[in-house]
C-alpha cells in the first residue's frame, strides 16, 4: 500500500527526488493524502490525474516551474482512461477547483489556495496523438510540499485500479498511516469520515447510506487490490452511530499474491469477483486462546467499550456461541462479538 516516513527530519521532497526513477511508486505529502485539500474534492479520474501529476513532478513539486507530460504517455498507463483533450480538460477543471487548506503550526497561520495554478493543453500536434500537457502547481500546494516532513509512497498500480473517489481517498489516507509505530487503526467521527471520503453536503445524510454506498464498497475494493485488509467497526451511542474505527493489517503472502494477480489481470469481471468476496465469510474468531495478539478482535472489543481480560472475553464468547449453536466463522461473527462485548461491558 505505502511506506510512510520513519525518519522525522527527512523532507518529502528529498524522498521524492530519491525515487524519481521508480515509475511504480509515487511519493506524496501526507498532508495531501490525508485529505487536507478536501474542499471541493475531485472525482476518481481527477484524483488519479492528481497522483500522476505529483508523481511526475517528484522532487520538483514545490518549485514554481512548468511541468510537462505527453498524452501518449498517459494513455500507456493501465487504469487510466483513454483520455482525449476534451476529457483531460474536464479533469483539470476539477483539480483547479480543489482547495488546499494548509495549517502551518510553526508560523501559526492557515494557508488557503488552489492545488493548481494553471494547466496548458498544447494541441498543435494533436492529430499525431502528441498532445502536450503542461501544468503549474498552486502556491499553497508548493508551500505545503516544501515544508512537508511526512509522506506516503503510494503504489501507482493500486491507485489507478481503484474505480471510485471513495476508494482512492480512503486508500491514500490509510496509506499515510500504515507502518507508523503502534498504529493499526484510527477512529473517526461520522462527520470526519464523510469529509475523508469526500461525501458532499446534502448527500448520504444518514449513516446507513454512507456505509452502504461509500464506505463498504471502498473497503471491498481496497481489500481486493491492495496488500492490506481493512475493516470498519461502528460504535453506537444508543441507536446512533457516533464513530467508526477503521483497522488495517497486512495480508499473508498468498493473499498478497492474489491481490497482485488481480491487478495484473483483466479488470473485466473484477466487480463481480469483489462482490463474491464480500459475500463470503471474512473473519473467523480464534478457536482457542485469547485475542491479545489479534489486533482486529482487540479493536472490536475496545470500540464496544469493553475492558475485560482478553483471554476471558474470548473464552466467554466461545461459550456463548457454542450455547447458541453459532459457528465461529459465521458471516456476522464480527457483529456478534461486538454486541457481546457491549453487553459484557466493564469488569
Amino acid at each position: 500500500m505505502s511506506t510512510p516516513n520513519l525518519l522525522p527530519m527527512a523532507k518529502t521532497l528529498q524522498i521524492a527526488a530519491d525515487r524519481a526513477h521508480d515509475d511504480t511508486k509515487s511519493v506524496l505529502p501526507a498532508e495531501v493524502v490525508r485529505g487536507v485539500y478536501i474542499e471541493n474534492p475531485p472525482g476518481a479520474e481527477a484524483l488519479k490525474l492528481m497522483h500522476l501529476l505529483i508523481g511526475k513532478a517528484g522532487g520538483r513539486m514545490a518549485e514554481d516551474v512548468r511541468h510537462e507530460l505527453r498524452l501518449a504517455d498517459i494513455k500507456k498507463i493501465d487504469g487510466m482512461r483513454n483520455h482525449s483533450r476534451a476529457t483531460l480538460r474536464k479533469l483539470f477543471i476539477e483539480l483547479a477547483g480543489a482547495v488546499i487548506v494548509f495549517d502551518d503550526t510553526e508560523a501559526q497561520c492557515e494557508i488557503i489556495g488552489g492545488f493548481l495554478d494553471r494547466a496548458r493543453l498544447d494541441y498543435r500536434h494533436e492529430v499525431s496523438d502528441d498532445l502536450l500537457v503542461a501544468w503549474w502547481f498552486g502556491g499553497a500546494f508548493r508551500e505545503m510540499a516544501e515544508k512537508s516532513c511526512h509522506w506516503a509512497i503510494m503504489d501507482r498500480q493500486t491507485v489507478f485500479a481503484l474505480s471510485s473517489k471513495y476508494s482512492i481517498l480512503l486508500f491514500q489516507h490509510i496509506a499515510s498511516l500504515v507502518n507508523l509505530d503502534h498504529v493499526t487503526s484510527r477512529t473517526f467521527t461520522v462527520s470526519e469520515l464523510r469529509a475523508l471520503l469526500g461525501v458532499p453536503d446534502g448527500k448520504m445524510e444518514r449513516w446507513n447510506d454512507v456505509n452502504r454506498f461509500a464506505l463498504k464498497p471502498a473497503i471491498a475494493e481496497i481489500n481486493q487490490t491492495s496488500r492490506m485488509t481493512l475493516t470498519a467497526t461502528p460504535r453506537k451511542i444508543g441507536r446512533t452511530v457516533a464513530s467508526v474505527t477503521i483497522a488495517w493489517e497486512e495480508k499473508p503472502l498468498e493473499a498478497k499474491k492474489e491481490a497482485r494477480r488481480e491487478l495484473d489481470g483483466s479488470k473485466v469481471g473484477r466487480k463481480s469477483r469483489r462482490d463474491g468476496m464480500a459475500e463470503a465469510p471474512v473473519r473467523v474468531f480464534p478457536k482457542t486462546g485469547g485475542i491479545t495478539y489479534s489486533p482486529h478482535w482487540i479493536e472490536i472489543k475496545r470500540a464496544a467499550g469493553c475492558n475485560r481480560d482478553n483471554s476471558l472475553i474470548a473464552a466467554d464468547f466461545r461459550r456463548f456461541c457454542d450455547a447458541k449453536g453459532i459457528s465461529l466463522d459465521a458471516h456476522n461473527i464480527e457483529e456478534l462479538f461486538s454486541s457481546f462485548c457491549a453487553k459484557v461491558g466493564h469488569v
